[in-house]
């Protein structure tokens, strides 16, 4: 019997890059998990008084070019060298973060917001590559094990810090993101070292879109793509009616079904705008659509719950369960700054001199105030405003504004979604344990029927106790789901090339976070607004999630089985 291979200590440079991962991601998260709640809050009120269908377009768009971006930087970091692509990550990142709280109208912030997305793709890849290459056969699980848990380590951290710098000011949230990403200067400078062994992963943007055409498709097939998903952009943030843009998809699709019968007997020698369109490895990108529907359901728990907590969830159950241990706590997590609520009061007063009980004036008086984390009964508002007549003196307002905190405060919603990660940092290793002896496609079916059950339950959750019962249900469909849906790629990709399709896994992610986000925005608007029907958006949501396992059980029954024969006759 062959002895048990002793696992092989990690150099240092393999903490250095954990470190500056946490760094990262208490920036990245500690921004992205109350991006919905500044976007969407109104201006007088420190945010940028943008609608749901713009927040969500930014928060598909964004994250859309972050998830594609590393397949270029990814090889130029391989070129170029790690530690200097480090520097030029952070040289982005630092002013794009800082500016991101400077700016207000809505093309600037997504110029902003796109250079922060350019820099965290120019992270990605290097500091998965350092792990990569630092690691070996004995101890790559066990590497990439404590990587993933570090990665939760930060997106725990950073919105715990960013909520608790909100209710002073909301620039402080970007200044604190801009100090995260400069102390990474710091060990990229003094303890990074090259890691051993790029040569020989050198490649050219050119063989990257060589590689792209092989497994996704070719120039032609980009060509109808593109256009495609800017049309979907373009209708997803409000600038075109949903009816044209899908006019205008079926219109390209049949200039080009005509284009394809033009040019049907080109040689592979043509120009590639005189080549059929084709698909690269059309089962692959079969998946990949499919997985988007995993991504865009899962990506709601993050961008459209903590501005629906705000606006629809009682936390206040959650407050007075948080009194056990002790004022300080309460105050920490729900956090009331009392002189800005009451100078919101006063300029209320004037607003709404006289409202009438169950009219829309009423709803807009308290969806104003919970921007202020007070859920004051719309009863007890209406009284209290007519009471004013138009006008409040400070003194009053003051008192006013430490009473409702005293009764009616809540707590951070970001804090609430924050219960994903520290679950994952406590049991994710030890659901990769149970799970690890199963193959990976009944797990991935259950993860996804699983998280799709805790993005549904939110549609009954109107009390915060509720919320943590969805939020910690959805929290392990994800660990069961989210690596088995890469450890499936293996499955299906030829056995000779499973690390180039592995690259392109993350397209999957790319278009979930596009999808999801313009998602979000329509079901929230919408939905949860217009319609004033916020339950059957979650339903909604977890609809997807639940159509995505139906999709992969399609997909592994009718497809995959001629792929193993495909690869036994090669």
């Amino acid at each position: 019997m062959a002895a048990k291979q002793k696992m092989s200590p990690f150099p240092r440079t393999f903490y250095v890059a954990n470190v500056m991962e946490i760094f990262e991601r208490m920036a990245w998260y500690g921004f992205f998990a109350v991006s919905s709640l500044y976007m969407t809050s109104p201006i007088v009120q420190g945010g940028l008084g943008f609608d749901s269908i713009q927040r969500g377009i930014l928060q598909g768009v964004i994250p859309f070019l972050l998830y594609l971006l590393p397949v270029i930087t990814g090889a130029l970091a391989d070129r170029y060298g790690y530690r200097r692509m480090f520097l030029v990550a952070f040289a982005i990142m630092t002013p794009a973060y800082f500016i991101l709280g400077q700016l207000h109208s809505f093309w600037m912030f997504f110029g902003a917001f796109t250079l922060v997305a350019v820099g965290a793709a120019t992270f990605k890849p290097v500091v998965v590559g350092t792990v990569g290459r630092l690691t070996d056969d004995s101890n790559r699980g066990m590497g990439f094990g404590i990587f993933y848990t570090i990665v939760n380590v930060g997106g725990f951290i950073g919105p715990l810090v960013a909520g608790y710098v909100r209710a002073i000011s909301w620039d402080l949230v970007f200044v604190m993101s801009a100090v995260w990403i400069a102390i990474n200067f710091i060990p990229t400078l003094f303890l990074y070292k090259e890691p051993p062994g790029g040569s020989e992963e050198k490649k050219s943007i050119k063989e990257v879109l060589v590689g792209a055409q092989e497994v996704l498709g070719n120039g032609r097939f980009a060509l109808i793509v593109v256009p495609i998903l800017i049309l979907v952009m373009i209708a997803g943030g409000g600038w075109m009616r949903w009816a044209i843009a899908g006019y205008g998809i079926l219109a390209w699709i049949i200039v080009n079904l005509l284009w394809n019968y033009g040019v049907k007997n080109a040689s592979e020698s043509a120009p590639w705008f005189g080549q059929k369109a084709k698909i690269g490895n059309w089962p692959f990108v079969f998946y990949l659509l499919i997985l988007s529907g995993f991504w865009a359901s899962f990506n709601q728990i993050f961008i459209t719950l903590p501005e629906y907590i705000r606006d629809f969830v009682d936390t206040g159950n959650l407050v007075a369960m948080s009194g056990i241990f002790g004022h300080g706590f309460v105050n920490f997590i729900a956090s009331v700054n009392i002189e800005q609520a009451a100078a919101e009061i006063q300029r209320l007063a004037g607003h709404y001199p006289s409202v009438i009980p169950g009219s829309e004036q009423a709803q807009a008086l308290f969806y104003e105030l919970v921007h202020y984390k007070v859920r004051v009964p719309i009863p007890e508002l209406v009284a209290t405003f007519n009471g004013f007549a138009g006008t409040v003196d400070a003194t009053t307002a003051t008192a006013l504004a430490n009473e409702w905190a005293d009764k009616y405060r809540q707590v951070n919603p970001e804090y609430i979604v924050n219960l994903d990660a520290l679950s994952i940092v406590f049991f994710q290793i030890l659901v990769s344990f149970i799970i690890q002896r199963w193959k990976p496609f009944p797990v991935l079916i259950v993860g996804t029927i699983v998280a799709g059950t805790g993005i549904a339950l939110n549609s009954i959750a109107v009390t915060g106790a509720l919320t943590i019962m969805a939020i910690v249900i959805f929290a392990f469909g994800e660990m069961i789901a989210s690596p088995k849906s890469q450890e499936y790629v293996a499955k299906i990709a030829p056995k000779s090339k499973t690390a180039l399709y592995m690259g392109y896994y993350f397209v999957s992610v790319a278009l979930g976070n596009l999808f999801g986000g313009i998602l979000s925005g329509w079901g929230y608007q919408v939905v949860a607004k217009d319609m004033n029907n916020p339950a059957l958006m979650w339903i909604i949501f977890g609809a997807v999630g639940f159509m995505t396992a139906i999709a992969l059980l399609f997909f592994n029954k009718f497809v995959v089985p001629k792929l193993e024969l495909q690869e036994q006759t090669t």
